[in-house]
């Protein structure tokens, strides 16, 4: 039985953890060499994991039981063009991280990123493009109405705008945006807190295949009432990387979760419970809080999920477009 890394772990555990790599999980394999793919570039909710704060945990030691934030690149191998969906805090991990996956010529070498909402988690890493750091210059950032104008009226972000580290680029719900001749992206509201911006997820689409992006949800049940369904949304793409923040209920001890604002991945297998094989195996659930024991390969919670036949995203993951 595993225990968790911040209290320690088995040395089975160790050595699965260890082992655990795209290509013994769900990795698909990407279509020729000249296929756009995309890459998973962090899984874990806006802290990662360990999360600051926490003593011990065997993160801080070995890079196998380490998560970035949630994050996803896309490659398009013929046109050299990279972009970034959501800076989080471990993005200068990240980008150095894709750099190693599909080198690109200058700083930062991206045709644009591509902002889902104003939490913590998502938009942070923009200040590595600043002139305290990278000095970038006029990278396209993508993102609504009031997520440009949090940027462009808030320091320190506003900052980037006046020395044109980045440049703002309009998202627009519903609207598809080509990224180049081969890809296209189209962003779609989604019920999740909007303090300071929209909250957004994307339909990511190449030439051959789709995915769908939602890191952050409040529940499908309020799409449902809104006459928005996510089964049939994920009918309409290939792979489709839904929100796994929390496991299920009683995951954080002395907290009722039941008004947490993210589905629990024990509801989510339930509701899809009677879609077919095809459609089960589309899911990766992604942006996995640090308590989700979904988390580690060995993990109860980590064999169900394959068990019933949805997946579970995983760091340096490809998925053919």
């Amino acid at each position: 039985m595993i225990r968790h890394p911040s209290v320690g772990i088995t040395l089975l555990a160790f050595l699965q953890a260890m082992m655990w790599s795209p290509a013994q999980s769900q990795q698909e394999t990407v279509r020729g060499d000249t296929a756009p793919f995309l890459v998973v570039l962090g899984i874990a909710q806006d802290g990662g994991t360990p999360q600051a704060g926490t003593k011990e945990h065997l993160g801080w030691t070995d890079p196998a039981f380490k998560r970035f934030a949630t994050s996803l690149a896309l490659v398009d191998p013929v046109s050299h063009q990279r972009w970034i969906f959501d800076a989080t805090p471990d993005f200068r991990e990240q980008l150095h991280q894709l750099d190693e996956i599909a080198p690109a010529e200058g700083k930062p070498g991206l045709a644009g990123i591509l902002l889902t909402h104003a939490h913590i988690g998502h938009y942070p890493g923009l200040m590595h493009l600043g002139h305290e750091a990278m000095g970038a210059s006029g990278v396209p950032v993508y993102a609504m109405p009031r997520m440009r104008d949090y940027l462009r009226d808030n320091g320190p972000w506003s900052q980037l705008v006046h020395y044109e580290n980045i440049v703002l680029m309009p998202l627009a719900d519903g609207v598809t945006g080509q990224l180049n001749e081969r890809l296209s992206i189209t962003p779609f509201l989604v019920p999740h807190r909007q303090e300071y911006s929209e909250v957004i997820g994307f339909r990511i689409q190449g030439p051959n295949r789709s995915a769908l992006f939602i890191p952050d949800i409040d529940s499908w049940e309020e799409w449902d009432e809104a006459g928005t369904h996510i089964e049939e949304m994920i009918a309409e793409v290939d792979v489709a990387f839904l929100d796994g923040t929390f496991f299920d209920d009683g995951e954080i001890p002395g907290r009722d979760m039941s008004g947490f604002p993210h589905p629990f991945i024990a509801h989510s297998m339930d509701r899809f419970a009677e879609l077919p094989p095809e459609e089960k195996a589309k899911v990766r659930f992604i942006h996995l809080n640090h308590t989700n024991p979904a988390l580690w390969s060995d993990s109860d919670a980590s064999k169900s999920v394959l068990e019933k036949g949805f997946h579970l995203a995983v760091e340096g993951e490809r998925i053919g477009l």
